[in-house]
This record gives structure tokens, C-alpha cells and sequence, in this order.
């Protein structure tokens, strides 16, 4: 049925109703958590073989492994929130390249067959060389991977509190974070890493969550002085809000956490402190993910 018609541009409104409560929930949540650690994972596999190539060796298969997993998750859980889930197929055949969802698409789907790729070169191959020469383009890849969800974001309607270039650093400081936190956990089966590179991976940790508290602490403080919008969703977090609490334990767990512990590592001179900081970010990590997905939300754009 009709609701009106626009003369102006032709254009049928059938439908105008605003949609009532949280559409993108902890589905979601999920997604971006995945995504960070099935890119942020490769990112450092690239750096350690770069720097510390004979003992970083024996990464390349656990972490292509786990990429592939984290990726899967990813998908798995972009896919089951599509409201039409048996159509996805139509963003590779209708295309509309207007649509962060439809690049992110065809931009995942290359990243995957590049991890299939460095599966194949190490598992069946057994080729190092040829591991090495696709790693590079899986990480250039991986950079536009893990940005594209920035761009959703941004792109949606009313939402001034997800913009473009803070979304984006966010979402490469998610990926540094929780890829340098799964690679010191994964040490601790593996044990294959020297306290140099185990520091190296600590270091890129606690610079990871220092610059996220810093962004995110910014959007705090200075984000109700851009719109009025970002006043009112703050508020559940500045004001006594139900996710005030929630907040700050991500805000905590995820950043203030890891780089003091990661600070008491260096000084201490203790490696086994840095597992510590290493479970903290990778946990905190989706509550903070979660928050930030969810107070925009909140907020009835009625």
C-alpha cells in the first residue's frame, strides 16, 4: 500500500516507521570481534617474520589457522544477521558498489582465498618462500578488511556518534590489539618466541590500548560539543545510564589494564605478566565493542 508519493524525485514511500529498539546487537558485536582478531593476527605474523624470521617460523601455520577460524566466525555471523539470509548471494551478482556491505563482500571473499592460499603454501607445500610472498598481499588486503565495518558504520542514518576517521583508527587499533594479545596467548603453547619479540608484541599492545582510551576518552569529552545527537547517547554512560557501568569495564579491561600490566612487564622485566594483559585486551575488547555498537541505538530518532 502507498503511504505517499514524492513528486519531486518520483519516488514511492511504502514503508516510514522507525524500527524500535537495538537492531545490530551482540551478532554484531561479534562480527567486529572476530574481525580484529582474524586480521590483526596476520598483521603481526608479517611483523615478526620480517624482524624475527627464524623464530617466528613457526607461527605461520597456527596463525593462518586461527585467521581462517576468526574470518569464518566473521562471516558466519554477518551472514545469519542479513534479514533476507538465503539472498547474500545477491551482493556478488547485484552488486551496488554504493554500499560499504557490498565492497566489504567482495573484499573478505579475497581475503579468505588468501588465507586458503598461505594454508595451501604452508600445509601442502610446505614452501616458506611462496607463504611469505602471499603474506604480503594478505596483508595489504587485511588493512581494507578490517576498515570497511568503519564505513558501514558511518554510513548509517542519524548515527553521529560512528564517524568515518574515528571509526577507522579504532578499528586498526582493535586489530593491533587483539592480534598482538592472541600471538603472546598462543606462546604460551607455542614458546617459540625470545623476550625481544615477546616485547615487541607487549609494546605494540600497550600502544595499541593507549591510543584507543585516548580516542575513545576524546569522543567523551569533546563529542557532546559536536551534536546534540552525541550528548544524548553519551548520556547513558556519563549520566548514570544502564551501560555506564558496562563502559567502563570495557574501557578498563580492554586498555587501562593491559598497559599498566604490560608497563609492570617492561620494568619487571617479567614476560609472564604480559599473558595477563593479553587475556584482559582480547575479553575487554567485545564489551567495549559491544557498548559502542549499542548506545547509539538507544536513542529514538523520532
Amino acid at each position: 500500500m502507498v503511504h505517499e508519493s514524492l513528486a519531486a524525485t518520483n519516488a514511492v514511500v511504502t514503508l516510514d516507521v522507525a524500527l524500535p529498539g537495538i537492531v545490530w546487537g551482540w551478532i554484531i558485536t561479534m562480527n567486529m570481534w572476530a574481525k580484529s582478531i582474524g586480521t590483526g593476527v596476520i598483521f603481526m605474523l608479517f611483523y615478526l617474520l620480517k624482524k624475527y624470521p627464524n623464530e617466528a617460523g613457526a607461527y605461520r601455520l597456527p596463525v593462518t589457522v586461527i585467521s581462517i577460524v576468526f574470518i569464518h566466525m566473521f562471516l558466519f555471523f554477518t551472514v545469519i544477521d542479513l534479514h533476507q539470509i538465503f539472498r547474500f548471494w545477491h551482493i556478488f551478482f547485484h552488486p551496488h558498489f554504493t554500499s560499504a556491505i557490498a565492497i566489504g563482500s567482495f573484499l573478505a571473499t579475497g581475503f579468505v582465498g588468501l588465507l586458503f592460499l598461505l594454508a595451501f603454501a604452508i600445509f601442502i607445500k610446505k614452501d616458506d618462500e611462496l607463504f611469505d610472498k602471499v603474506l604480503l598481499w594478505t596483508t595489504v588486503l587485511a588493512i581494507p578488511v578490517t576498515l570497511y565495518t568503519a564505513a558501514l558504520m558511518a554510513q548509517s542514518t542519524a548515527r553521529e556518534l560512528w564517524q568515518m576517521p574515528t571509526e577507522s583508527a579504532q578499528m586498526i587499533l582493535a586489530a593491533t590489539l587483539s592480534g598482538s594479545a592472541v600471538i603472546l596467548l598462543m606462546d604460551t603453547f607455542l614458546n617459540k618466541l625470545s623476550d625481544a619479540a615477546k616485547r615487541d608484541m607487549g609494546i605494540i599492545l600497550a600502544f595499541s590500548a593507549l591510543s584507543a582510551f585516548i580516542l575513545y576518552m576524546a569522543e567523551l569529552v569533546f563529542g557532546p560539543m559536536k551534536a546534540e545527537e552525541v550528548a544524548a547517547v553519551l548520556a547513558y554512560v556519563t549520566n548514570g545510564g544502564e551501560y555506564q557501568a558496562m563502559f567502563w569495564i570495557g574501557q578498563v579491561t580492554a586498555f587501562i589494564v593491559p598497559f599498566v600490566l604490560v608497563t609492570l612487564s617492561i620494568v619487571n622485566n617479567n614476560q609472564n605478566i604480559l599473558k595477563l594483559a593479553a587475556l584482559s585486551a582480547v575479553a575487554g575488547l567485545w564489551v567495549v565493542k559491544h557498548v559502542w555498537l549499542v548506545i547509539p541505538q538507544l536513542l529514538s530518532m523520532s
